[in-house]
């Protein structure tokens, strides 16, 4: 493991106002409508990247950074099965859930990519890495939901005994209906957001459109809640004996991987990424202060150089050198550097 890098700001493209979520289209998995988001590439040498994103969440957490990175990789995100605009799946386990993402790379036939994931996502994509070398060049993970024991660190505590009452799916959606969309949007935002404050009015919009779709799907809460359950399980899963436990999954990547976290993640133990970074043999870790849990929607320009200068670094190694400014990380990123530690 070591300190993660970050390419010079001048280097990423200009963000001015609020880019507009990407347009996307269903595409059939196995018999299953996914919904999959396109982020314009704007090279001809530009390399594939998927980006995955966590529990609760959809395509849309991934707009402004894979904007940032469209000059390197043509991005696409998907919604994972029964979130976002995705049709519900027959099992919602870190397995099944890897499996999809699997059989969405091998759709696109653009393998190897670039990986990403959030969260849930981050635990998808470290089986996906850990168990199909051959479809991943690079790893980067943003507070993923990787086994920790300790219920009083994370806020999805307060939901784990409803994964052991009978019909819970049914409470759950009645209690969902009784809360307005604007609430529960600022609600999930101020969990998941060290700075909620600072997110922007449109994408507080954005977030109470997602809100109801969410109710407008019969599946959501079954989807939601069977997924954490699953999460749960791999938890439980990664201590006893056996090849499938997430971490012995994880002492399996080769490919070069970014860890990302925030000090004020409240859902995610904010020991899991160095834990995590340590046990990948080509890591790189980015601890940020006054940021949550969704570094990528807070920080994404941070994050953008940080994953730009991994993918300098891989191109060296694979290409041989190369003529870009952008290899070099730049030291006007030391004031930002002061509060990483790796």
């Amino acid at each position: 493991m070591k300190r993660a890098a970050l390419v010079p700001d001048a280097f990423l493209p200009t963000l001015d106002g609020v880019i507009p979520p990407w347009a996307g289209e269903p595409i059939s998995i196995d018999g299953t409508a996914t919904f999959v988001r396109r982020t314009p590439t704007s090279s001809p040498d530009s390399e594939p990247a998927l980006y995955v994103h966590g529990l609760g969440g959809s395509s849309l957490n991934w707009t402004d950074l894979s904007f940032l990175l469209a000059e390197r990789l043509d991005g696409y995100a998907i919604d994972l099965p029964g979130f976002g605009r995705s049709e519900p799946g027959r099992s919602y386990g870190i397995a099944s859930m890897a499996d999809r993402v699997i059989r969405c790379i091998e759709h696109a036939d653009r393998g190897p990519v670039h990986l990403f994931g959030n969260s849930l996502g981050g635990a998808i994509t470290v089986r996906v890495a850990g168990t199909r070398p051959d479809l991943v060049r690079t790893l980067t993970l943003v507070s993923p939901a990787m086994p920790f024991m300790d219920p009083r660190r994370s806020l999805q505590s307060r939901l784990l005994p409803l994964l052991l009452v009978p019909n819970a799916e049914r409470w759950a959606a009645r209690r969902l209906a009784a809360i307005a969309p604007e609430v529960l949007a600022t609600q999930v935002i101020a969990a998941c957001f060290a700075e909620p404050q600072l997110l922007p009015p449109q994408r507080l919009a954005e977030a109470v459109e997602e809100v109801k779709r969410r109710y407008e799907a019969p599946w959501y809460v079954d989807a939601y809640l069977r997924t954490l359950r699953g999460l749960v399980g791999s938890f439980l899963r990664s201590y006893l004996p056996g090849p499938n436990s997430m971490w012995r999954v994880a002492e399996r990547i080769t490919a070069p991987t970014l860890v990302i976290t925030g000090r004020q993640d409240r859902l995610v133990d904010v020991r899991v990424a160095p834990a995590v970074a340590k046990l990948i043999p080509d890591s790189r870790l980015l601890v940020l202060d006054r940021v949550g849990h969704v570094a990528q929607m807070e920080k994404p320009r941070v994050v953008a150089r940080a994953v730009a200068a991994m993918l300098n670094e891989v191109s060296l190694v694979v290409d041989g050198p190369v003529e870009r400014e952008l290899d070099t990380p730049d030291t006007a990123s030391e004031s930002v550097d002061r509060s990483v530690r790796a």
